[in-house]
């Protein structure tokens, strides 16, 4: 069948929990799971945005299904304990790993575990938070895991010697590695599950250039100012909003045909509609991969498959 962003297959029934779910892609993507009839899991950092990305989305939805679940991903400890909560769930259909830093700080900074912020938080609290949630995905047949993948990708190289930035830091460097990282730990989940025997099946989507300046206005979630409406709206040939950088999103969890280790972004790599897209080639690097996936359980203390 073809997909379609504007016809979701129905999703009664299923669950899914998103990281990250109170602004941006993350909301987005929780607007329209929970639009197509699934349960979703809310994993977020602030409560009160929380409470108001879900009074958002029960505005359009009335009966949507929402949970709440605190999750801070810089820090190990909150990362255990909403994973452990996932883990209890009878099902677990999707999980999405959204969360993370955006904007990397200019000069290296730790999480409270001690770890480089940005690894810390964009890649080592997404492996852990997959680790701990783990038996609830395994107890679901078709289970999926959605790795969020960037552009930056395309435009780093990855040092595997120093993945945490020990030696020479660069803001631009953490963010993109942390992006490369994330999206190899992604493909290499897929071939760690195909090994053995699981039925889960892991994917990365992208989501393009998408800006608040081009997103709609959601009270308490995106309320950009005029001087960012005025300035995005300049970018508008190769910008698009993050309610339509959701869609590789969406994609990935509600695609009947899609296949583990799938790569989904915009047709035209900055924006367009959900597509099969190619990923940058160090992210699908097996070598590069053992690297990171190594140096993961290092980090987290939480050996993984």
């Amino acid at each position: 069948m073809t997909w379609n962003a504007h016809d979701l297959p129905p999703q009664t029934g299923k669950v899914v929990a998103i990281s990250g779910a109170n602004a941006g892609i993350g909301f987005w993507s929780a607007y329209r799971l929970a639009g197509a009839g699934a349960s979703v899991l809310l994993l977020t950092r602030n409560a009160q945005r929380a409470d108001a990305a879900a009074r958002a989305i029960r505005a359009q939805v009335p009966a949507a299904d929402l949970t709440v679940v605190p999750l801070d991903v810089a820090d190990l400890a909150s990362v255990r304990d909403a994973g452990a909560r996932l883990a209890e769930l009878p099902r677990l259909d999707a999980l999405v790993n959204n969360a993370g830093v955006v904007h990397p700080p200019r000069r290296r900074e730790h999480t409270v575990d001690g770890l480089e912020l940005v690894t810390g938080t964009n890649v080592f609290g997404s492996f852990a938070l997959t680790a701990a949630a783990f038996p609830a995905l395994e107890r679901t047949p078709g289970a999926r895991v959605v790795s969020l993948g960037s552009l930056a990708t395309l435009l780093a190289r990855l040092n595997t010697d120093d993945l945490q930035q020990r030696g020479r830091y660069s803001s631009w460097n953490a963010y993109a590695w942390s992006k490369i990282m994330l999206s190899s730990l992604g493909f290499e989940l897929d071939r760690r599950l195909r090994a053995r025997g699981s039925s889960t099946r892991s994917f990365v989507a992208h989501p393009g250039y998408s800006i608040s300046g081009r997103t709609p206005t959601v009270p308490g979630v995106n309320e950009p100012t005029r001087c960012t409406r005025f300035v995005d709206s300049l970018q508008t040939v190769f910008t698009q909003g993050k309610d339509r950088g959701a869609d590789p999103v969406v994609r990935a969890i509600t695609d009947p045909d899609a296949d583990g280790g799938a790569f989904f972004g915009p047709r035209f790599l900055v924006k367009g509609a959900a597509v099969p897209a190619k990923p940058a080639a160090v992210t699908t690097d097996e070598r590069v991969a053992k690297a990171v996936w190594a140096e993961a359980e290092v980090a987290t203390g939480m050996p993984f498959l």
